[in-house]
């Protein structure tokens, strides 16, 4: 066991655990965030996506020892004050997900390039959200709302 200390959403954390134990359950069990999902386990499928320093990491094989110091956004801390992120709010006007199971992924790879790159073109966008299974195949949706998101920001 080990204390590990990071910014969860803006704020100082502190949680003891083996470090060991992937950070997607750390964040589910320990803080109750449960945006993150559980997809495959492989690191293959984006559903446990987190921003870590405002790059998307995945979560579901990475020990929570590997995030000692960072700073850690989740679905959940994309709200600001009481407001949806624009990324949140275009993926709601363009109804981008059917199933959903994909979106945390998918929303956190968009905030990620559109922090990164404010005025991304198809192949960016694209790019950028491949690295997430999407079942549904709502892509073409889902490359609307980050366009739209883009013009919001």
């Amino acid at each position: 066991m080990k204390t590990i200390n990071f910014q969860l959403n803006g704020q100082s954390k502190s949680v003891t655990v083996d470090p060991e134990e992937p950070l997607l359950y750390v964040l589910r069990e320990e803080f109750e965030l449960n945006g993150v999902k559980f997809g495959c386990g492989l690191h293959q499928c984006g559903a446990c996506m987190v921003l870590v320093d405002g790059q998307a990491r995945y979560t579901c094989r990475t020990g929570s020892g590997e995030f000692e110091g960072k700073k850690l956004e989740t679905l959940e801390g994309l709200e600001r004050q009481d407001k949806l992120h624009p990324v949140q709010e275009a993926f709601i006007e363009v109804q981008a997900a059917q199933c959903g199971y994909c979106l945390n992924g998918m929303l956190i790879a968009a905030v990620a390039l559109l922090r990164e790159n404010p005025n991304p073109n198809d192949a960016e966008i694209r790019d950028a959200l491949q690295p997430v299974i999407c079942r549904c195949g709502t892509h073409s949706r889902f490359l609307k709302a980050v366009k739209l998101a883009a013009q919001k920001t």
